[in-house]
């Protein structure tokens, strides 16, 4: 069974048609690379995972669960979202850390709003608190971070925040983990430590959904990429054949501004 379904996704701003029947899936453990020029619809399609932005049309599958039909109010309860977005993590262009807390807090901070939800929360909060504390203890420590854990987001690089960042999404264990161009806001010396962390998570089997310009890592890690062009899907295979050897013309022309 797929771990994502997308199906028939559409999504407009306006008069603008940003997504035209995007459909996919993947299964566990694939990592799938999202390709194209700005303003294909890259961003558009994984807010639209994340309930940041609701289709027209289209629905959403999770391990065989049906979070959204685009023409079924029931499946869009905003009592419900919440709970829904818990099934994807995001890491976004900008890290979007909160500045007023440290590395440790910022990847502890949902785990804690969740578990002051459980019933047995009073009782047991300081047991709860302190297993959570671990818990992003180790997510800081996979990210090569466990000398940061009390600085504050001014305190660390580009690089640094951007881990932080991803640490923070993978603290709810979601199924599929969403990068929106993870590298585009970091220097060039920074980015290889980020796309290092994400081709770790890979060889991990981490479902992912990797919107990124870098398309010699896009090949190398990736197990699919989807090229996007205009709000439509116009290739999609193994990504290496994708990479090297594209089937449509506009794929090519894309590609060939790109080395390696």
């Amino acid at each position: 069974m797929a771990i994502l379904e997308v199906k028939n996704i559409s999504k407009r701003f306006g008069a603008t048609v940003v997504l035209r029947d995007i459909s996919f899936s993947m299964e566990q453990g694939q990592s799938m690379a999202i390709i194209g020029s700005s303003g294909s619809g890259k961003t558009t399609l994984l807010r639209c995972l994340n309930f940041l932005e609701r289709p027209e049309k289209g629905k959403i599958i999770v391990g065989g669960q049906l979070l959204l039909d685009a023409e079924d109010p029931a499946t869009q309860k905003e009592s419900e979202i919440r709970r829904k977005r818990l099934h994807f993590g995001l890491v976004f262009q900008a890290f979007h850390l909160f500045p007023q807390y440290t590395a440790l807090q910022n990847v502890a901070l949902a785990m804690e709003l969740l578990d002051r939800e459980q019933p047995n929360y009073r009782k047991n909060a300081k047991e709860i608190d302190a297993h959570t504390r671990e818990k992003a203890l180790a997510l800081l420590e996979q990210m090569g971070l466990s000398d940061k854990t009390g600085l504050y987001p001014h305190e660390l690089s580009g690089g640094q925040q951007q881990r932080v960042a991803i640490a923070r999404a993978l603290a709810l264990r979601p199924d599929v983990l969403c990068f929106d161009e993870p590298t585009s806001a970091l220097d060039p010396e920074l980015t290889g430590e980020v796309l290092k962390v994400i081709r770790n998570l890979a060889q991990q089997r981490t479902t992912m959904v990797i919107v990124t310009h870098e398309m010699a890592f896009a090949r190398d890690v990736a197990d699919r990429v989807i090229f996007m062009d205009e709000g439509v899907i116009v290739e999609e295979g193994p990504a290496h054949e994708v990479i090297d050897n594209p089937r449509q013309e506009r794929t090519r022309q894309f590609l060939s501004r790109y080395s390696g």
